[in-house]
């Protein structure tokens, strides 16, 4: 089978079920956006500074295809497509707070970069964030399981404090930000 189709020359792409829609569509927008982030996720598992948490990211990455499948999914039910649970959100929140112990608290703003897996997280964080606007512009003219748009706002916190552990971890410059008044 080849890779390429030509069904897509013409600026259409087809959602799980057939329909043809625009490729600037927003469920195309919005699982696309969530596809862009598992890029940035596997960039970062293959960081050896991410060794330990191998098996982590590639759970989330999964779950990131969960929610891709369900943004491309036209109607529910027709599909035998997995969905998110809230243990998964659970799993998520339990890893922050696992993260966070032995951080200092923060007390200004950083600038993201220091060592390149802890500039991969917050690259990966503004994409998640921007993955999350973009499902819930979705949310605004198609029905969207709300524990995806839990998930992504949970996973955007997970990928700065991600950011955080690994900068310790690494002895990576934390460059605080400090507003200049004029």
């Amino acid at each position: 089978m080849k890779i390429y189709t030509k069904t897509g020359d013409k600026g259409q792409t087809s959602l799980v079920g057939g329909t043809r829609v625009p490729k600037t569509h927003i469920r195309i927008e919005a699982y696309g956006t969530v596809d862009e982030l598992n890029a940035w996720l596997g960039a970062l598992r293959d960081d050896k500074a991410t060794l330990e948490w191998k098996k982590e990211i590639v759970q989330i990455q999964e779950k990131l295809f969960t929610i891709g499948s369900n943004l491309a999914l036209e109607k529910p039910g027709k599909f035998n497509i997995p969905v998110l649970e809230e243990q998964d959100i659970v799993n998520l929140e339990n890893w922050i707070d696992k993260m966070e112990e032995g951080l200092e608290p923060m007390r200004n703003f950083i600038l993201p970069g220091g060592h390149p897996a802890v500039s991969a997280c917050h690259i990966a964080r503004t994409v998640c964030r921007r993955a999350e606007r973009e499902v819930l512009r979705m949310a605004e003219e198609h029905e969207v399981d709300e524990k995806i748009i839990r998930y992504l706002n949970r996973l955007s916190d997970l990928v700065f404090m991600f950011s955080r552990k690994l900068a310790s971890l690494t002895g990576a410059e934390q460059i605080p930000w400090q507003p200049k008044k004029t």
